[in-house]
This record gives C-alpha cells, sequence and structure tokens, in this order.
C-alpha cells in the first residue's frame, strides 16, 4: 500500500517557516515601539488602562505562540531531513505540521466531575495553522492600542504644551493690566484636566476639549486687550491671514501639477490628495466684522481661520512633495537597473540565464503604469543582489 504523500505537509513547512522571519521582525519592531514602552512604564486609567490590559495578554500570547512555533517548526524540520523516512516518520511528521499537535494547555479534572472511565486531565491542542491564525488576532489587538495611544500622543502632547504656553502668556498680560482673571482660570482649569488625562488615558481622552481651552484663552485674549490694541493688532493679524490666503491658489496649483504628474503612473493609493473646501468665504465673513468694528468677535474665528489656513497650506506642500517623490523615486529606480544592466554587460552577464528574468521582472514594473513602487523596489533589488552574487562566484 502506497504511503500517504507528504508533499501537503512539506508545503505548509516552508510556508511556516517563512512565516516566522515576518513574525520575529513584526514582534521586535512592537517591542521596540516608543509609544509600547510608554505604555508599559504609564500607570495607565480609564480606557487606555483596560485596553493595554487586553493587549499585554495578547502579547503574552504572542510570544508564547512564537515559542510554541519555533518548536514545531524545529521538531518537523529534524523529522524531515532525515535521510531516509519510515511511514512511521511520515505520519509524525505529517501530524506535526497539520495534525492538532500543539497542547495550548492541559486541565486537570476535579476528581468529583469524572467518570469511572473519563480522563484525569483535558488537554487543548490545535494546528500550527491555527495557531498562526490566532497569533495574528493577538498581533493585530496589541498593535492596534499601541499605534492608536502613540499617535494621541504624538498629536496632542505638544498641542498641550503649545496651549499651555497661550495660558501662561495671557495670564501674564492679564496680570500687568490687572484685568479680570475668571476666563483664563477655566481655561488653566479645562487644560489642567485635559493633560491630566492625556497623560495617563490617550484613548479616553476628548480632542474637543483642547478646542474648548483655546477659545477660552482667546476670550480671554480679547477680554484683557483695549479696543485700541485689539484693532491694531487683529488689523495685522488679519492683513497676514490675507497674504497666507494668497499663498493657497499657488501651493494648489503645485500641487495639482505634481498630482497630474503622477496620476495614471502610480497606484491610486499610492497618491496624495487634498480635499477641503473653499476657506475664502470665511475670510470675507471675518472682513465684514471688521468693516463693522466687531473687533471682539473676529480673534476666535481669525484664530481658526488662520490655523485652518495654515494646515491647508502645509498639506498641500505636503502633497505635491509627496507625489513628486513617486516620480523621483521611480525615476531613482530606473537608473539604478539601467546602471547594474550596464555592469552585467561588462562582466559578460547581459544574456545569464538566472539573470535575465530578474532584470525583466523589475523592467517591467517600473515601466507599466501603474507603478507599485514597492514591488519595484523589491525587483530592482533582487536583481541588484543576484548580480552581485553572480559576479562574486565567478570571481572565485
Amino acid at each position: 500500500m502506497t504511503a500517504p504523500s507528504i508533499a501537503p505537509a512539506d508545503a505548509e513547512l516552508l510556508r511556516l517557516e517563512s512565516a516566522m522571519t515576518a513574525i520575529a521582525s513584526n514582534l521586535v519592531d512592537l517591542d521596540d515601539n516608543p509609544a509600547r514602552k510608554d505604555l508599559d512604564k504609564t500607570k495607565l486609567t480609564g480606557k487606555t488602562a483596560d485596553a493595554w490590559a487586553d493587549a499585554t495578554d495578547a502579547l503574552a500570547q504572542l510570544w508564547e505562540g512564537y515559542r510554541m512555533l519555533t518548536d514545531v517548526i524545529a521538531e518537523a524540520r529534524a523529522l524531515r531531513d532525515q535521510r531516509r523516512l519510515s511511514d512511521a516518520d511520515r505520519a509524525a511528521f505529517t501530524h506535526r505540521v497539520l495534525g492538532k499537535s500543539i497542547t495550548l494547555s492541559t486541565t486537570t479534572v476535579p476528581l468529583a466531575q469524572r467518570g469511572l472511565l473519563g480522563a484525569g486531565q483535558v488537554h487543548t491542542t490545535c494546528s500550527a495553522a491555527e495557531l498562526l491564525s490566532a497569533m495574528e488576532a493577538a498581533f493585530q489587538i496589541a498593535a492596534s492600542v499601541a499605534t492608536r495611544a502613540g499617535d494621541v500622543w504624538q498629536r496632542l502632547l505638544p498641542a498641550a504644551a503649545e496651549a499651555t504656553k497661550a495660558v501662561d502668556n495671557v495670564r501674564v498680560l492679564i496680570r500687568l493690566h490687572g484685568d479680570n482673571q475668571a476666563t483664563i482660570d477655566e481655561a488653566d482649569r479645562r487644560l489642567g484636566a485635559f493633560t491630566r488625562t492625556l497623560a495617563t488615558d490617550p484613548l479616553g481622552v476628548d480632542e474637543r476639549e483642547l478646542a474648548t481651552v483655546r477659545d477660552l484663552v482667546a476670550r480671554a485674549d480679547a477680554e484683557r486687550t483695549s479696543a485700541a490694541e485689539l484693532k491694531e493688532t487683529l488689523t495685522q493679524r488679519l492683513a497676514d491671514a490675507h497674504t497666507l490666503a494668497g499663498q493657497i491658489p499657488e501651493a494648489q496649483r503645485v500641487a495639482d501639477t505634481a498630482l497630474n504628474a503622477a496620476a495614471d503612473r502610480f497606484r491610486e493609493q499610492d497618491l496624495r490628495r487634498v480635499r477641503g473646501g473653499d476657506l475664502r468665504p470665511d475670510l470675507a465673513a471675518v472682513d465684514a466684522l471688521a468693516s463693522a468694528g466687531q473687533w471682539a468677535l473676529i480673534s476666535p474665528r481669525l484664530a481658526d481661520w488662520t490655523r485652518r489656513a495654515r494646515e491647508r497650506l502645509a498639506a498641500l506642500r505636503e502633497a505635491a512633495a509627496h507625489n513628486d517623490g513617486l516620480l523621483v523615486a521611480r525615476n531613482e529606480l530606473r537608473g539604478r537597473l539601467d546602471a547594474y544592466q550596464a555592469k552585467a554587460v561588462r562582466y559578460g552577464l547581459g544574456e545569464q540565464a538566472e539573470l535575465t528574468p530578474l532584470a525583466d521582472a523589475a523592467r517591467t514594473a517600473l515601466y507599466t503604469a501603474p507603478c507599485d513602487l514597492d514591488a519595484a523596489r523589491a525587483a530592482v533589488n533582487a536583481y541588484q543582489d543576484a548580480l552581485t552574487a553572480t559576479i562574486a562566484r565567478e570571481a572565485r
């Protein structure tokens, strides 16, 4: 009787060995993630504490699963690499790779709950593929919490520091002029509560509270400023706003040009687009308030408009640079490929059987639209590495 084929087990073992390389890299990256380290050393509260407790459990499962998978792969590889495999070896190898060969836990059944023929222990088992799937889910849990918390800290800690500076500056001016401190005190109280929550519970912080603080600071600033000072200051700020508004059309033109140059040449998900409504009507409304002498109403609206205009301008410039960079990166890769193909010709390897398919694949990736830069870069690197190895081998 012919023994069952072990080809499926061979294929699965190769898949598992390849997966372990990616798993090791991703686990190390997650372990080295600055936000993950900050979460570990911070006394967390609220939503973040709950989420990080789950993520910590997931991390423990990940490392334990990594250890189990490493053991399974090592044992399976040792079996497979034997010079000759008996039918028993083949069965053991197939079971190790494809069967429920991994013991996740062992539970002792209390005597009172056993039958006469019942087992004293219950073993929970799974296959390597099932363990890998569970590890993927655990990784998503841990990575999601770390990246979301890190993003909040990265965005809001500088914003909170900026708001603190603004509160301190306005408070100094209020004290110098002996004005009412009630509004700035309220801003300070809210900012303090926001900062404390942000430090220990980034996933539970309400970002709108920071906008409220900014509004209170702006109101306190307006209250302490005399009508004449306010008019002078806001007139200049309004002029600066118009200067800023004048820069946006040119930035939009440059961004559109860069986008049009990259469109159809690269994948849609690789392009960067900037969306948003026309800011000019809002600035015109501020101009109308200035014309009516409503200076006390202008400051918060002008501050908000200026912030949005600066964000739009920055986004347009970043998008232009990004989309221009796609073309630059593609052309640099084309140049590299040409240079290494020329090098191959110099060494008499221009038509080498191993190298030619790699060069063709790289050229196809670089000259087919839409271009996947990551795939093209990988193809060029593969050709470069193979050429270098071939030259070294020929030299020996």
